[in-house]
């Protein structure tokens, strides 16, 4: 039983980072900052899940709870951020500039695509991406939960 709920949540995360990476190449929706910081977690639980059919024990199930609860919280900030419940972060990143004419520079700045962590470019039920994200996450992070207990109570 430990085995399908571990399939079930890992493969959870790794159908959300699948999904988000269509909106992004497929949907040609650009993420912010804030998206990107919800794959990362995404991307470590399915390779825990990949670990945790191996190598028996209850640690990388709450591992991959951990990681499901990491993209949950920061799905979670994001819809606040969304929603004008608090600030977003107020730094962005970008690659280095070395080696650039200004009009160079000044094409690179106007082809980059303006990408808000404030806007919600796609929304269903009145949910945004971040916001399902935040709640499929916290479902999995149960899914992972029930796995480690069931692994517990076998041993």
């Amino acid at each position: 039983m430990h085995r399908i709920l571990i399939v079930l949540a890992a493969g959870g995360s790794a159908a959300l980072l699948l999904g988000a990476l269509g909106f992004q190449y497929i949907g040609e929706m650009a993420p912010c900052k804030l998206c990107y910081w919800q794959r990362y977690p995404h991307a470590a639980a399915a390779g825990i899940g990949l670990l945790a059919l191996i190598i028996p024990g209850a640690v990388l199930p709450y591992l991959g709870a951990l990681a499901a609860l990491a993209t949950a919280g920061v799905g979670a900030y994001h819809t606040g951020v969304e929603r004008g419940w608090w600030e977003g972060p107020s730094t962005c990143t970008s690659g280095p500039i070395g080696g650039l004419s200004p009009d160079q520079l000044m094409e690179q700045i106007m082809a980059a695509p303006l990408v808000r962590c404030d806007e919600v470019p796609w929304e269903m039920l009145s949910l945004s991406m971040a916001s399902w994200n935040a709640l499929a996450s916290f479902g999995l992070a149960l899914l992972w939960i029930s796995a480690a207990n069931h692994i517990r109570k076998q041993s």
